[in-house]
């Protein structure tokens, strides 16, 4: 029997603690670049063992990041953004210029809880457009390689995006009882 789709809201959670998880953690973001590339998950080479040797000692299981803190995060970006209006809302009908000036308020508002919550610094110092050499052994999940990826480091390129790093967070802590799902409560005028 196939599980049942998770709701809208689950996904943009699940996406949501995805995103960090991705910026903290270089083997997280790597596996999911293979994932979205088509490959099967990874699968540890099996070595093999003597026939008298001890088993090996479990692997801790992999644990979801709590729904809570992507939630919250959420709740942030649509309080200071109206980022799931913005998104949730059918442009079509509206001129480019309406969608423009809606966008530099959501992006401004976005900045705002980025810069609020959050110290960001880029993955690379050289000036973007810059020619570089990745060393062997470089990070392969903070640098991304495209183009002609033919060989073995060192590689020589230009630098298209310094890239982002998540050095801290602080999201609010909140209060008992609290809600994070409810990211936006409805409005009653009397």
């Amino acid at each position: 029997m196939t599980p049942p789709h998770p709701s809208l809201l689950s996904r943009i959670a699940l996406a949501v603690s995805s995103f960090f998880s991705i910026l903290a953690r270089p083997e997280f973001a790597a596996e999911v670049a293979r994932l979205r590339a088509g490959a099967l998950p990874a699968q540890p080479p099996a070595a093999p063992v003597p026939a008298a040797a001890p088993s090996p000692a479990p692997q801790p299981a992999v644990q979801a990041a709590p729904d809570t803190a992507a939630l919250q995060l959420l709740g942030l970006l649509q309080r200071e953004a109206r980022f799931v209006d913005f998104v949730e809302e059918d442009i079509a009908a509206y001129s480019d210029a309406d969608i423009g000036a809606a966008g530099r308020v959501v992006h401004e508002g976005c900045r705002k809880v980025l810069r609020e919550h959050f110290q960001i610094a880029p993955v690379r110092s050289e000036v973007e457009g810059s020619r570089i050499t990745l060393p062997a052994g470089f990070d392969a999940a903070a640098v991304r390689l495209t183009g002609n990826v033919v060989g073995q480091a060192p590689f020589t390129g230009t630098l298209g995006h310094r890239g982002w790093r998540v050095t801290g967070s602080q999201l609010p802590q909140l209060a008992p009882g609290h809600d994070a799902a409810v990211v936006a409560q409805a409005e009653v005028e009397l």
